[in-house]
């Protein structure tokens, strides 16, 4: 069975970036000395599906920082506006998110990595999320994008852990609960 999984940051009163997208304020907290796990949470992940404003944000990167399969949700773009670099790398997909996780289900997929801001919002409103692992950045924006938004019901989730770090940098995982 194909599974959701979210790893993200956000400030202390839950921006993953300020209104313009900015993320400055989250790269000044990276301490390249302290495992905030990524490493060992991407290992375990087949693909990776993201958005197109974190793809936008990613894009230019070199090198390109993903050891996974990419495959960037959006209406608007095209495998065409791509980089040569990435075509091999990365696609683009049209889908809802229930048609994106039956896709690569059927490509053979199990656990896939949603990021990005608005895609783990509407991953979450049709249940695909299984499980998130969510890090507090110790800063108050006061506004921007927000991690959650408006949801039909509540949605219920079992914390499995916290684990604090030097930096002041709070990391929780949780799982959704069916």
């Amino acid at each position: 069975m194909i599974t959701g999984h979210a790893f993200i940051a956000t400030s202390l009163d839950g921006f993953i970036a300020r209104s313009d997208g900015d993320i400055a304020w989250l790269l000044e907290r990276d301490n390249p000395d302290e495992d905030h796990g990524y490493d060992a949470f991407i290992a375990d992940i087949d693909i990776i599906l993201m958005g197109r404003a974190t793809f936008d944000k990613m894009r230019a990167t070199r090198p390109w920082v993903y050891s996974r399969p990419v495959v960037v949700m959006s209406s608007t773009m095209t495998q065409s506006d791509l980089p040569d670099d990435l075509v091999e790398k990365v696609r683009v997909a049209n889908n809802t998110p229930e048609e994106a996780m039956h896709m690569l289900e059927i490509e053979g997929h199990r656990k896939v990595y949603v990021d990005g801001g608005l895609l783990i919002q509407s991953f979450i409103r049709a249940g695909l999320i299984t499980e998130m692992v969510i890090t507090s950045v110790p800063v108050l924006l006061g506004e921007g994008r927000r991690l959650f938004g408006k949801v039909a019901a509540d949605i219920s989730l079992r914390h499995e852990g916290t684990k604090s770090f030097p930096s002041g940098l709070v990391q929780s995982h949780y799982r959704v609960e069916a």
